[in-house]
Parts: C-alpha cells; sequence; structure tokens
C-alpha cells in the first residue's frame, strides 16, 4: 500500500511512492523559478526504489551549477513537472510538491539557493536558507 500518490494535471502520469521522504525544501536557483513559472519549486526527495510511475514521461537534462546533471521530468501532454533527479544524488528522485494528491505530505524543511530569490517570493523564516546548496547535497 502507498504512502502517498500524485500525478500530473491531465492524469496521464501517476505514481506511488511507499517511502518517507528524506527531505523537502523550496529551491530559489534560476531553473526551478522557470520550470515552475513562479518564484521557487517545492521538492520532496524519497529514495528511487521507492516510487513507481505509470504513464510516459518526458525529460529535459541540464547540468547544475556543481555540475551534476538535473533531469527534470514532466508530462508530455499536459506539461506539469513530476519529478527529477540529479546525478550528484544517486538513489533518490525528487518529486515536485505540486504534483502530490495530499499536499499536506509536504513538509518543508530549508530554502536553497536564496541568493537567487526573487525579492517578491517571501520564504519562511523560520525554516533555515542557504545561499546555494548545502554542502553535500549534489
Amino acid at each position: 500500500m502507498a504512502i502517498f500518490t500524485g500525478g500530473c494535471l491531465c492524469g496521464a502520469v501517476r505514481y506511488q511512492c511507499d517511502g518517507e521522504p528524506v527531505m523537502a525544501g523550496h529551491c530559489h536557483c534560476e531553473d526551478c523559478r522557470r520550470s515552475s513559472a513562479t518564484g521557487h519549486s517545492s521538492h520532496l526527495a524519497v529514495p528511487e526504489a521507492s516510487v513507481r510511475i505509470a504513464g510516459a514521461l518526458a525529460a529535459y537534462a541540464r547540468p547544475a551549477d556543481s555540475g551534476a546533471m538535473i533531469t527534470r521530468y514532466f508530462c508530455p501532454t499536459c506539461g506539469a513537472a513530476v519529478s527529477s533527479t540529479n546525478s550528484g544524488m544517486p538513489g533518490l528522485v525528487f518529486l515536485r510538491a505540486s504534483s502530490l494528491d495530499d499536499l499536506e505530505i509536504f513538509k518543508p524543511q530549508m530554502h536553497v539557493y536564496v541568493s537567487r530569490a526573487a525579492s517578491w517570493d517571501r520564504r519562511d523564516e523560520s525554516l533555515p536558507a542557504f545561499e546555494t546548496m548545502p554542502p553535500g547535497m549534489g
């Protein structure tokens, strides 16, 4: 039985995850802003082996500041972002919080790349904030 589920806007892509999130946060880097069409993207990282995805996904890969390849997966029909992977963090899948069926599953723990945050995108000041990516995180 899945701990949580989610999918794209049109329903062509669905996923189930039976693993606990190992981290969750808001990223303010340029790529996350552009791919979300807003001030940041919110992700929860889960063990790759705990996620089962049904439906076709399109992918776009681009190197991060660190040189690690970030591959973003989205529905080719509706364009909704579903997940991403980071070659610097093997074994994890980053699910878009916006794709969750139950949005309350997402419990943010941090903000990353706040040095690139838009002035109008207010962040939760009670969460730790990192100018770039925290050390050891891809």
